[in-house]
């Protein structure tokens, strides 16, 4: 009977309460869209590089290395000889180890020599390889294969010249060892869009006639001789690792953190990402605020209408009560009105959460890396839409008593 009367009372008030359930929906949709962002940003977050077990540099801080040699951010302390790489990779529990250069720069974008492996090995979301959009690897010297930001930002596509600049905010560049777009890599969601690639080879020819930082006063070494050069590197920024077993990684990292030639560092990136995520995962945490934030907003609003329509439903009230209705009907009769328009919010706004991920996965996912994953409403979701339900239904309570108070001959009176 009160089910009965609730839905034909919401009936009757069509517009006004659609507009409070469109306002209850959208809200709802904000903030499990917020958590879906939220789980997708530290998935890809975590997923920035997987399949590598351990990274090595100099001794610092291991949420340092973590920086400089995945993020790009930052620089090292020191650099790693070629002697200590060397030793490493002839442990016998590596698998694979990749060498990374850093220090140059195109135009804001950080230049990475490296080998051919790196695009084999690199892994990322969970083992996702590396893709080209365009063209093709490292094939010769001064070949530069570009992330797909910088190819966007600047412009590029294959076959452009890019002239590297020396050190990350220098005016002297190597316009005298250009470079060509040999390759251009998918778009990743990684700092790798945001990096120009090149060999380990290329980062020591560029630096022929130069000196402790600087270039050396006339002398410039033409091109067909530096190719004839031996170009292996004295030294290189970090490495990343691959063991034979899992089992290996700590033997393996506690013999490179006691390495007695030069003081290195080995982290595990896992590790070192949760270390990171903790110092800006406060972001998270706003986040949710903010879209809570919304959901009580809207719960407000609805409150604020069921008050509003008080005053033109007195006179309907008095009626019931005067027809036999109990105080305790009047009060579940609102009660169960909240309660009704939560619901049906809520569950409209898992359809548009859903809906929206749909539509809009492919393109999150090509524009900025993050993937969103669509999945069953998981257990903290329900929990949170039997929330919202019950916080209308307390949010109601006010309005409720108000209209359990109001008297029968209050009601039945005629205002002019």
């Amino acid at each position: 009977m009160i089910l009965r009367l609730a839905i034909g009372s919401l009936l009757a008030r069509a517009l006004t309460v659609g507009m409070t359930v469109l306002a209850i929906a959208l809200s709802v949709a904000l903030f499990l869209g917020v958590e879906k962002v939220r789980t997708g940003a530290r998935a890809s977050f975590a997923d920035t590089i997987s399949g590598t077990d351990l990274i090595v540099g100099a001794r610092s801080g291991s949420v340092q290395l973590l920086l400089y040699s995945v993020f790009r951010i930052g620089n090292a302390t020191n650099n790693v000889t070629w002697q200590s790489y060397q030793d490493i990779a002839a442990r016998p529990e590596v698998d694979w180890i990749v060498p990374i250069s850093l220090g140059d720069s195109h135009r804001q974008f950080r230049v990475m020599g490296t080998t051919d492996e790196f695009f084999t090995r690199y892994r990322f979301r969970g083992g996702r390889s590396l893709e080209f959009s365009d063209g093709q690897g490292l094939g010769d010297l001064y070949d530069a294969v570009i992330g797909a930001d910088v190819a966007a930002t600047l412009g590029y596509s294959v076959g452009d010249p890019i002239v590297v600049a020396h050190g990350l905010a220098s005016f002297t560049e190597h316009d005298d060892q250009p470079f060509r777009v040999a390759g251009i890599i998918g778009k990743t969601g990684t700092p790798v869009d945001r990096t120009v690639i090149v060999s380990m080879e290329a980062i020591e020819a560029i630096h022929v006639d130069w000196q402790s930082g600087a270039q050396i006063p006339g002398q410039t070494t033409p091109v067909e001789v530096i190719r004839q050069m031996n170009l292996t590197p004295t030294a290189i920024t970090a490495a990343l690792v691959g063991v034979e077993s899992r089992l290996q990684i700590f033997g393996l990292q506690r013999w490179i953190n006691e390495y007695p030639e030069e003081p290195l560092l080995a982290i595990l990136p896992g590790v070192a990402l949760q270390e990171l995520w903790q110092i800006v995962g406060i972001a998270e945490t706003a986040l949710i605020g903010v879209s809570g934030m919304v959901v009580v907003t809207a719960l407000l609003g609805m409150m604020a209408m069921i008050f509003s329509s008080l005053n033109e439903r007195r006179r309907e009230m008095a009626i019931w009560r005067a027809m036999g209705a109990r105080p305790a009907t009047i009060l579940g009769l609102l009660v169960l009105e909240a309660v009704l328009m939560a619901l049906v919010g809520a569950v409209l706004g898992i359809v548009l959460l859903y809906g929206g991920l749909v539509l809009l996965r492919p393109w999150v996912d090509a524009a900025f890396g993050l993937w969103l994953p669509i999945e069953t409403p998981s257990l903290r979701e329900a929990v949170v839409l039997a929330c919202v339900v019950a916080a209308a239904g307390l949010a109601s309570l006010l309005p409720a008593l108000r209209a359990y108070r109001l008297s029968l001959a209050d009601g039945m009176m005629v205002r002019t």
